[in-house]
């Protein structure tokens, strides 16, 4: 099927619904977005912002749809996969932070001949990429340190902080940086084997659960590596650095910060990641680039081509988070 002709909902209206029908737009103006929330006050803003039929609940839809985003809180994405999957919808799934009906849904798919598709966003940086490259021709092992950290009440300042799923205990801010950069990083320096951790609450946030883990990570192959997470840093950060014997990398965060040394000439070197573009409201760090390269991929993936990033591998992340938090 052409992409002309496909109708594709996007369900859950909030900062991500809004990305995604923003970014499919830039995508293919041709695809029909139906847009789906509980909120009304949701349901005014993206008619009026995009100009698209929106409804309360997919039950509601009479049409056949190709394809459903599920953007929702992540504690309803299971539910909400499943029923996409009986409307023998493909599914894009943002990060889901917990594996319920993960096996159910995997089965279901395969049932139904659907295409199931997660989200990992850093997978399909260019930077990471790059990164990825460069750790897997290289000969010996390497050695990382990164920090990722905000100040949880700067994620979304328009939004009721005690109203968003990163201030629930099940879904909390450390556990979705987490399900976000732990893909990439088993991806890139090999299969995780160990992890060791140490978690504290240092701030007066009114939540239930740490802010700050400090985790040492084995890999299969030996390389190791530091991960500093945490909902405290007032600055924004994503600050990484890798060294090996032949290896000096360092990235903080954008696609103007990438550098690597070059140890014939000792001369540090800016790496071009090319095309950046970004939504005003957000960290200088999120590149929206990289989830329109995932949009495309999900539409390669249902044209035949196979995901970098799915939800059996998914589900192996889930359970090091688990025991991260233990």
């Amino acid at each position: 099927m052409g992409l002309k002709k496909m109708k594709v909902a996007v369900i859950g209206l909030g900062s991500m619904g809004k990305r995604r029908i923003r970014l499919l737009k830039h995508f293919d103006k041709n695809i029909e977005i139906i847009g789906i929330d509980s909120k009304k006050s949701r349901i005014e803003e993206i008619v009026e912002k995009f100009g698209i039929k929106c409804f309360t609940q997919l039950s509601e839809i009479n049409d056949v749809i190709d394809c459903a985003f599920v953007c929702t809180s992540p504690q309803f994405h299971g539910d909400i996969i499943h029923d996409c999957l009986e409307k023998n919808c493909n599914v894009f799934s943002e990060i889901n932070l917990l594996d319920y009906r993960y096996e159910e849904n995997i089965f279901l798919a395969q049932e139904k001949g659907k295409v199931l598709f997660l989200s990992s966003t850093p997978i399909y940086k260019a930077e990471m990429q790059y990164i990825d490259k460069r750790i897997k021709t290289e000969d010996g092992k390497h050695v990382y340190s990164y920090h990722v950290g905000q100040y949880l009440p700067d994620w979304h300042p328009w939004d009721n902080l005690n109203e968003f799923f990163i201030s629930k205990k099940e879904t909390n801010g450390c556990r979705e940086l987490l399900a976000i950069e732990l893909p990439w990083i088993q991806n890139t320096f090999g299969k995780i084997v160990n992890i060791r951790t140490i978690k504290r609450k240092i701030t007066s946030l009114d939540i239930d659960f740490p802010d700050v883990y400090l985790i040492h990570i084995e890999h299969e192959n030996g390389n190791v590596g530091s991960l500093l997470v945490d909902i405290v840093s007032r600055q924004a950060t994503r600050l990484l650095e890798i060294i090996g014997e032949n290896t000096y990398i360092k990235w903080s965060g954008t696609p103007d910060s990438l550098y690597q040394k070059n140890i014939q000439t000792g001369e540090i070197q800016n790496i071009d990641m090319g095309e950046y573009f970004h939504e005003q409201g957000y960290d200088e760090s999120i590149n929206e680039f990289a989830y329109l390269t995932e949009i495309q991929e999900f539409f390669s993936v249902i044209s035949g081509g196979k995901a970098k990033y799915g939800f059996s591998e998914d589900k192996e992340i889930i359970s090091w988070i688990d025991q991260i938090e233990m």
